[in-house]
């Protein structure tokens, strides 16, 4: 079974889902987060603050690592979000943050029109919101 085979299987079993197991996964991300504005500080004070703001940015979007992206999360409840994400797949953390690293960066995107993060720092955050994503990312 793959990973996202894997994923699928989860997110089907859980209550609130977008009918999009990467999604989903986004989605309780940015929620750990506390919302989209949460998220985009976490990643800069974790030290990807470039690369996360050309994500919010009008310009193109700079490619993260999953590596990058978990030493980002770590100590975090967004990263502690990683780690049980992983233990329910049965997967190393690594996967999981390697599925992020390949999506966060147009999803982040999406989420920030205009070049900016939503007035109030996006804290209603809604899955619903990235439904229309998932077709462009092919997810």
């Amino acid at each position: 079974m793959s990973f996202l085979d894997t994923l699928k299987g989860l997110a089907g079993g859980q209550g609130a889902s977008s009918g999009n197991p990467t999604l989903d996964l986004i989605g309780g991300l940015i929620q750990k987060s506390g919302g989209i504005g949460g998220l985009v500080s976490t990643l800069q004070q974790g030290g990807l603050g470039g690369v996360v703001n050309s994500w919010v940015g009008n310009g193109a979007n700079q490619p993260v690592d999953g590596q990058a992206l978990g030493q980002a999360l770590a100590g975090t409840a967004a990263g502690q979000h990683v780690e049980e994400m992983a233990q329910k797949l049965g997967v190393d953390p690594s996967q999981v943050l390697g599925q992020l690293a390949q999506n966060l960066p147009e999803v982040v995107n999406h989420l920030t029109p205009d070049g900016q993060v939503p007035a109030g720092g996006g804290n209603g955050f809604n899955l619903s919101e990235l439904t229309g994503l998932a077709g462009k990312l092919g997810l």
